[in-house]
């Protein structure tokens, strides 16, 4: 029976090989898309799990001497710096992964990139920043990416305690304590399915490539005595050998497309490392069984019609019209997803529990009201109809709705899932994304701790960052004694602020005036300064402002990398306990790397899922035309121009097509607001001009793929194709 199905397989004329192959396809572009979506997703908890150490819990357990510890960040020419200060209290300290022992004072590891980081620049702009000398590297089992920039820093108990942050641990291990929000799980599973239900719609089509002649074929075998064991036993060889030459091939595909995915930043903005991205010994068993299992049963399934009787498939009648109940999985899942407004679980776990199963249940609910909204569809346009493409049209759509939206059944949920993610990721990229002014990237700031009796400039200090070229002003600012909004924390002497007018003036006659803390404003709530701010006045007088502590520390720059770095690091050396100094476009350089990340996997959903979707229609229209080649011919023979059976043709496919998708998208977007007010308490932002124009292109595109199909009507529709098979 096998080798028999093997032949019937590739050797039962041209549409049989030519659906083998079109099968064969499907199921490599799946499997690989597979594999790199499970590799991916692995790759992305392993980044997190890999610098689980850094943060290690404070709990004092063991035997081991505790080691004070302080984890802070620093940056470098926008690029950030994980800074770990170590402090040893006694011989038996734990050891980090990736380090053969923690550094003592005078020494520290450094991870290879920022070992070359250093190598690459000026000692005065990076190198000097860390006491001591380089003892060692730190391995990649400690490190989220090559291009991980880390530095482990050896010092005494003491000069670690004395830091905001400490704690003593005793125990360092990658326990995966870094794992992303919530949000970010639930986020890739979305786009896991959204990338990967197109591509199972396109094997689901490709399976049903010549179903009709297929059909027909083994209700014969039927008729001449082949039992529904051996009929489906045929079927299910021939899907099932394309499937497995599909999942070797898609295997294949994968070990490129891996090193093309350990070359890209994920959306922690760095590089995985190629061993990360791996399906796993499980996953790969469990996609290398399931693949062909599942072509197995979907033939079974499609060959249904033929198990019941031998004369099933001659005996065709207008299937049962879909109902409104259809749109029933739609409604409950926008219910599911509202009902968590206001009541969202708090562990990361419970949260992907109670969205994913919401998507999910809507595409597939959409799926299953396409035939619905077709066959709505189609009676409007019969309704209106006043020609004969169009009343042929809309009868075929009425009469077997199920089978016209099977083909653009791809495209809609592409729709769908673009529309989630361009509605989440625009609306988190736009309301944590930071507005910044002209001052935000040349205004370095160290900020003083007032419950210590805030900072100490000295002159030496002024004079050093002074001298440094592509330093323009060095400006203390005091703590302010009086009630003000919070925003409005530090005083400056109007003398002071009128050297740099480029942050405001003050008030007329005013000695000392009340400006923001850090002088600049603040991105959060969208106030900033600039040169017509006019500062509020105080009751201070310039000559009292010396009794008052230090709360900022302001330097102005030019813009250079090499003025910013030196400025940098000459504060850290003078500060090497305090807050990292740096701008505002410094500290939000990790945050805005991961914003344009995420914005760059919304592109990628919309540019992967609409043409593998395109894909699937083609297919789809292209056996629509082969099965109904003989209806065709008759209608040509009794003087139907070949101009109105594309007109048919292309209506089939344009009107549900369209239909559905103003549904999905609406849908979408729908899904995606009730996801973002339950998990962030966020409004969705509508779409830019881009996600119109890319929705309209991928419609367009469809409508071009159904157009190309059309020239197949004169060749297939010719008298001979007329006659009885």
């Amino acid at each position: 029976m096998i080798p028999f199905g093997l032949r019937l397989a590739v050797a039962a004329g041209r549409d049989a090989l030519v659906r083998f192959v079109v099968l064969v396809f499907a199921v490599t572009l799946g499997v690989g898309l597979l594999l790199c979506t499970v590799g991916g997703v692995r790759a992305l908890n392993a980044q997190f799990d890999r610098i689980g150490w850094m943060n290690p819990s404070p709990a004092i357990v063991g035997s081991a001497d505790p080691v004070v510890w302080v984890h802070r960040y620093d940056t470098f020419d926008g690029r950030g710096i994980e800074r770990i200060d170590v402090g040893a209290t006694g011989p038996r300290t734990p050891t980090a992964p990736g380090l053969p022992r923690l550094p003592v004072p005078g020494e520290y590891f450094v991870s290879p990139a920022l070992r070359d980081l250093i190598a690459a620049n000026p000692a005065d702009q990076l190198a000097v920043r860390f006491p001591g000398h380089q003892a060692g590297l730190i391995g990649d089992a400690a490190l989220a990416s090559p291009d991980s920039l880390v530095v482990v820093v050896g010092r005494t108990a003491g000069e670690v305690g004395g830091i905001y942050g400490e704690r003593k641990v005793t125990s360092l291990s990658t326990a995966g304590r870094g794992k992303p929000e919530a949000a970010l799980d639930l986020v890739l599973s979305v786009v896991a399915g959204g990338l990967l239900f197109p591509v199972l719609i396109f094997i689901g089509t490709a399976t049903r490539l010549n179903a009709t002649r297929r059909e027909q074929r083994f209700a014969a075998m039927r008729l001449v005595g082949a039992t529904p064991r051996q009929v489906s036993a045929l079927a299910a060889v021939e899907s099932t050998a394309a499937a497995v030459i599909g999942t070797l091939l898609g295997f294949a595909l994968f070990l490129p497309l891996r090193s093309a995915m350990a070359q890209s930043p994920m959306i922690t903005a760095q590089r995985p490392f190629p061993e990360d991205i791996s399906p796993g010994w499980l996953g790969g068993v469990l996609v290398a069984v399931c693949v062909p299992l599942a072509a197995a049963i979907a033939a079974r399934l499609a060959m249904r019609r033929v198990r019941i009787s031998p004369l099933g498939v001659a005996r065709q009648v207008t299937p049962k019209p879909p109902s409104a109940w259809r749109l029933l999985p739609v409604i409950l899942g926008l219910l599911e997803l509202a009902y968590f407004v206001g009541r969202r679980p708090q562990t990361s776990n419970g949260q992907t529990a109670a969205f994913l199963p919401g998507f999910l249940l809507i595409m597939a609910g959409l799926v299953f009201a396409g035939p619905w909204i077709t066959m709505v569809g189609a009676r409007f346009m019969a309704r209106r109809a006043r020609r004969l493409p169009t009343l042929v049209a809309a009868r075929r759509l009425a009469d077997n709705p199920r089978a016209a939206f099977r083909a653009i059944s791809g495209v809609v949920l592409g729709l769908f899932v673009v529309s989630v993610a361009t509605g989440v990721i625009g609306t988190i990229v736009q309301e944590r994304s930071v507005r910044y002014n002209s001052l935000a990237a040349v205004t370095m700031m160290e900020q003083f701790d007032f419950r210590t009796g805030g900072g100490k400039v000295p002159d030496e200090l002024k004079d050093r960052l002074r001298a440094i070229p592509g330093v323009t002003f060095v400006q203390p600012l005091r703590f302010n004694p009086e009630p003000v909004p919070d925003e409005l924390g530090s005083v400056i002497a109007c003398a002071d602020l009128a050297r740099i007018p480029q942050y405001g003036t003050c008030a007329p006659g005013a000695e000392v005036a009340s400006v923001y803390a850090n002088l600049i404003g603040y991105s959060h709530d969208r106030t900033s300064a600039g040169s017509a701010t006019v500062w509020p006045a105080t009751a201070l007088r310039a000559a009292d402002l010396d009794a008052f502590p230090i709360g900022m520390l302001i330097i102005g720059l030019d813009g250079s990398t090499a003025a910013h770095e030196r400025a940098r690091t000459t504060v850290e050396l003078a500060y090497p306990d305090g807050v990292m100094p740096g701008t505002d476009v410094d500290f939000s350089s990790d945050s805005r790397t991961q914003l344009n990340m995420f914005q760059q996997l919304a592109n990628v959903i919309m540019l992967f899922s609409l043409p593998i979707a395109g894909c699937s229609l083609a297919v789809a229209v292209a056996a629509g035309l082969a099965e109904r080649k003989r209806p065709f011919s008759l209608l040509r023979l009794t003087g139907v121009p070949l101009r109105a059976l594309r007109q048919v043709v292309a209506l089939e496919s344009a009107v549900p097509l369209l239909a559905v998708a103003v549904l999905a998208t609406g849908v979408g977007f729908a899904a995606a607001q009730l996801f973002l007010r339950a998990q962030m308490d966020y409004t969705l932002t509508p779409p830019g001009w881009t996600f119109y124009a890319m929705a309209a292109l991928g419609l367009l595109l469809s409508l071009g793929i159904i157009g190309s199909t059309l020239p197949l009507l004169e060749r297939i529709t010719g008298p001979e194709a007329a006659r009885n098979d």
